[in-house]
């Protein structure tokens, strides 16, 4: 049977502006570059699944909604060019939305504000009308850039089936995550600040971030694969057993804007392949590492061969 990551999530266009630190509030200052790009987490981790995709047998469809628009289409030019399948994508009547992106060019961190825009309006009903996808995929793929309740629908259908489900809960939201998804959820896939937020306990070091998976697997999280940045990532199994898979040091860090939704397209991609869960991990740090020593979200997203390359390494 064919293999396929199914991926529902957010397109936004990346408005990125570089900077040699961050502004403070109230503060004027003059940047050093400005770009236009492709991105939102949901579309990112598509182009990230996609590019790494080993073979013919496997591929990777994309549900959201964007405008009939200038970033609409800039959305399914990107789309095409990395292979994912769009043709499940809806177009809606509001625009395309945007990311704002603050990038300090010597830390290569970043702060960033989301306007979803027209993905934002996309319904559980019309998640509805893609369930024979979902149901046929071997791995579900969502994040938060969504409605809630289209979120939670797209999972609730692929639970159903018994289709493994990965959820990014990123952005964390305000208030706080019902229990509900997390019990829908085989992978949930924070990173640090998004842990602390959604248990409330500090999530500083490995020992920490332990405590913290534990309290997520405690309100339904099967699986809980931590993001440590550059130490890695921690992933604690149902049975409760801890490791941490080591991040991959490429070459110098340019930007850390799309090492999460790296990590998670490239995950998603090893685990419909049916790789052992510590080796998805291990592909998807390598996945991510490649992509912080470049520029941009989706532009930044390594081939497969790339990734082969690394771990070979």
């Amino acid at each position: 049977m064919k293999q396929r990551v199914f991926v529902l999530g957010s397109f936004v266009a990346d408005v990125a502006f570089r900077m040699s630190r961050l502004p403070a509030w109230g503060e004027t200052l003059m940047g050093d570059t400005f770009a236009l790009g492709p991105g939102g987490k949901g579309s990112n981790q598509a182009v990230a699944a996609a590019k790494a995709v080993g073979g013919a047998g496997m591929s990777v469809q994309f549900l959201s909604k964007v405008g009939d628009d200038a970033f609409g289409q800039l959305a399914r030019t990107t789309w095409a060019a990395a292979g994912v399948d769009a043709s499940l994508v809806k177009n809606a009547s509001v625009a395309t939305g945007a990311a704002a992106i603050l990038i300090d060019a010597v830390k290569g961190e970043n702060a960033i504000v989301v306007v979803p825009g027209a993905c934002f309006t996309l319904t559980p009903a019309e998640v509805d009308e893609t369930g024979d996808a979902i149901r046929s995929a071997s791995v579900f793929l969502t994040q938060l850039e969504l409605a809630l309740d289209t979120v939670e629908r797209g999972l609730q259908l692929a639970h159903d089936a018994g289709v493994p489900t990965i959820l990014n809960p990123a952005p964390a939201p305000e208030k706080p995550l019902p229990d509900a998804f997390l019990a829908l959820s085989d992978y949930f896939i924070p990173n640090e600040t998004e842990a602390a937020l959604l248990t409330g306990l500090p999530v500083e070091t490995v020992e920490q971030a332990e405590v913290a998976a534990a309290a997520l697997q405690a309100r339904g999280a099967r699986n809980v694969i931590l993001t440590l940045g550059v130490r890695g990532a921690l992933v604690v199994t149902e049975d409760g057993v801890a490791t941490v898979v080591p991040s991959f040091s490429v070459g110098p860090v340019v930007e850390t804007t799309g090492a999460g939704d790296a990590f998670c397209g490239g995950f998603a991609t090893a685990l419909a392949e049916g790789q052992p869960l510590l080796e998805a991990v291990r592909f998807g740090c390598a996945t991510a590492g490649i992509s912080v020593t470049r520029k941009g979200t989706a532009p930044s997203m390594p081939s497969r061969a790339e990734i082969d390359a690394v771990l070979a390494k």
